[in-house]
């Protein structure tokens, strides 16, 4: 279950709400782009970013001298947000319309990952979640590399989801207008891959173990 705390609750379209742990996980694993959200004294502003999910914490990398790094880095309050667009639902009236998508929420503050043979390891988990088998083919982060790196975690124990998924809710007066309504489903295609290398002796990877149904061939 998800944690529930006054930030976490709710309440615009509570029955959307769900607190089933599992769908935050596939939510960040299936995004793997986080909108972070700092003030730094320069005015709020909020700043996309890779993330990624090992266990029950979720990572973010960037540059020493990144503005956003060092602000977490800091240990500041933030949120992070995660959406998936599914769909659009077009309703017989312009005021039903709406979409499907799957969101998540999640609050607290980042730690720095300092260690250099873990920061290697997590970024490694990232490599291989978005290119399985990839990170044993290219050549590893140097130790300068790494030290040029920040790692930073968060831990995921104050977060909500929201998912839209109830299809067309129409007034019982428009039922009979004669016009379509329905689902216009929205859905994310990966690959096929393109090369950047002319060799003709570079054998093409397959990563389409990482993205199931979303591979092209499979749609």
């Amino acid at each position: 279950m998800l944690s529930s705390t006054p930030r976490t609750q709710i309440k615009k379209g509570a029955h959307k709400a769900v607190f089933d742990r599992n769908q935050l996980d596939k939510i960040i694993d299936e995004s793997l782009i986080a909108h972070i959200a700092i003030d730094d004294g320069q005015g709020p502003i909020v700043i996309p970013m890779l993330a990624w999910r090992v266990d029950n914490y979720v990572y973010i990398h960037g540059a020493n001298n990144s503005r956003l790094m060092r602000y977490l880095g800091k240990s500041y309050q933030t949120c992070l947000t995660f959406t998936l667009f599914d769909g659009w639902v077009l309703a017989k009236s312009a005021f039903h319309h709406s979409a499907h998508y799957r969101s998540a929420a999640v609050l607290g503050k980042f730690e720095l990952v300092g260690d250099n043979v873990e920061k290697d390891r997590l970024l490694n988990h990232f490599l291989e979640q978005i290119a399985p088998g990839r990170s044993h083919d290219v050549r590893p982060s140097s130790q300068r590399e790494l030290a040029a790196t920040t790692l930073l975690k968060m831990p995921l124990t104050e977060a909500s989801v929201k998912i839209s998924c109830h299809g067309v809710r129409d007034d019982e007066y428009d039922l009979d207008r004669p016009v379509w309504a329905g689902v216009l489903p929205y859905k994310t295609v990966v690959g096929p891959l393109q090369s950047a290398d002319s060799s003709s002796n570079i054998t093409e990877p397959d990563y389409s173990a990482a993205y199931r149904e979303r591979w092209f061939s499979n749609q």
